[in-house]
């Protein structure tokens, strides 16, 4: 591969979290040490997205970014394309192009859906119809964003036993994890299981653990179990490897760094992805949890809460 390849974190104030992304960066180079791989942050972080782009555009030709993030907010759809047209300006011999950003597809919904399995084997497997699941998120502004934690949600359900599996999100918007846990304990779940929709740890994630530490006394009746963020995760690397290989054949890139997006906003409509297919989720409910449905990489919103 000739391409320099940026990764683009979003940086944290809690200094430890970027160094876990600058392990997980070089965990990534291990796998490739033929590669070129650089690591620049949207903010809260030493390196930022200028100075990313420059520094990757002194090592060839061509610059391949790619944003280390899940949720197709204002950081994808206008940050990062916005840096990238004034990094031309600086560096008209180079060539910038942008790969989609993870996104919540059939990769990360195998992730959670392993991460709710083990979950369930640390509860001693209890009767998933009283076993409620919720899906927690960071949370955006961008309907779109939490449109697609909503979809996520529907798969997990239609690929399980859960008569419960629900959204909540940490910051900006609703619902939030107490009313989430409240309706889930009031229609009569004994377990209740927790899941980040993280990358990395960071203040929001310690946000998650005081929250869950004061529900568990409120809700004596109910048993919790909390998942950890996805971290050093095989899948995530193996995602990225994907994203890697396609951008290198041009067989992944935004059309326009993330015009669509824009067009999109201006006309005042959701966009789904950049992908043209809009899979639905699947028609059947599969009864274990290891079965993932066809599901797209990209893909359109969902309802707002799932539920039987």
């Amino acid at each position: 591969m000739n391409d320099t390849l940026l990764l683009v974190g979003h940086g944290s104030r809690r200094p430890g979290s970027n160094d876990e992304i600058e392990a997980f960066v070089q965990l990534w180079r291990q796998r490739h040490p033929d590669w070129r791989i650089e690591l620049c942050f949207i903010e809260l972080a030493e390196t930022l997205l200028d100075a990313g782009l420059d520094r990757a555009a002194t090592h060839g030709r061509r610059v391949m970014v790619l944003p280390l993030i899940l949720n197709a907010a204002s950081h994808v759809k206008k940050d990062i394309p916005a840096a990238i047209a004034a990094a031309r300006v600086r560096h008209p011999t180079i060539e910038f192009a942008c790969a989609p950003h993870l996104g919540l597809g059939r990769e990360i919904f195998a992730i959670v859906m392993r991460r709710l399995d083990g979950l369930m084997r640390d509860m001693a497997m209890p009767d998933p119809r009283t076993t409620g699941v919720i899906l927690l998120g960071r949370g955006s502004s961008d309907a779109s964003a939490n449109g697609d934690m909503a979809r996520l949600a529907r798969w997990v359900y239609e690929a399980s036993d859960h008569e419960l599996v629900d959204i909540a999100f940490t910051d900006v918007t609703h619902p939030r994890l107490e009313s989430v846990v409240q309706r889930q304990v009031r229609l009569g779940m004994s377990q209740i299981l927790v899941q980040p929709v993280y990358l990395f740890s960071g203040v929001l994630i310690e946000r998650i653990g005081a929250q869950m530490a004061r529900l568990r006394p409120v809700y004596p009746q109910a048993s919790f179990a909390l998942g950890s963020y996805f971290g050093h995760d095989e899948g995530l690397l193996a995602l990225l490897d994907e994203r890697a290989t396609a951008a290198a054949t041009d067989d992944a890139l935004l059309d326009c760094d993330g015009c669509a997006f824009q067009q999109a906003a201006a006309e005042h409509v959701h966009p789904h992805g950049h992908d043209a297919g809009h899979g639905a989720a699947p028609d059947q409910r599969h009864h274990h949890h290891h079965a993932a449905p066809s599901v797209p990489t990209h893909g359109g919103g969902g309802d707002h809460l799932h539920h039987a």
